[in-house]
């Protein structure tokens, strides 16, 4: 759970990041940042809803298209019908990567230890140069079978 700080940071990105695309910070879109801030993880829009004070289905696929486009939310492509999303980085501050069930879809989020980032960094800058390809950052994806569907 972020802090008072932290939170009124993500608020703050959110506003500039849509204003900056054109978009307001309304209340629907801050409702669905305020749920994105609860919930530990990527979720499916039901999900979300399901956690977000008076979002309605339309206005969440509505409003997380806009906040999508303006890099305030981030969507991870699972195996299943169900798209989910989370905040993204640039919003959080917070680096990390994914676990994705390819049986249910679920997401579990993790972060790897400064030192090893350092070294994955150095690692895909060097591919990256090799192929001249300049990287501007990245997540992974482990793809494999949760607790549950085992």
């Amino acid at each position: 759970m972020p802090t008072d700080d932290q939170e009124s940071d993500t608020h703050k990105l959110a506003a500039d990041s849509l204003k900056a695309n054109g978009h307001r910070y309304s209340s629907a879109r801050r409702r669905i940042v305020e749920a994105l801030l609860t919930i530990d993880g990527p979720v499916t829009i039901p999900q979300l809803v399901e956690v977000g004070e008076g979002l309605a289905l339309s206005s969440a696929y509505r409003n997380l298209a806009v906040l999508e486009e303006s890099g305030v939310a981030a969507r991870v492509v699972t195996p299943d019908d169900h798209a989910r999303f989370e905040l993204a980085e640039r919003v959080t501050r917070r680096h990390h990567h994914h676990m994705i069930c390819t049986s249910c879809g679920d997401v579990l989020d993790f972060e790897l230890p400064e030192t090893f980032e350092q070294s994955l960094d150095r690692e895909l800058h060097r591919a990256g140069r090799s192929a001249t390809f300049s990287i501007d950052r990245h997540h992974l994806d482990l793809l494999g079978t949760c607790s549950s569907c085992a």
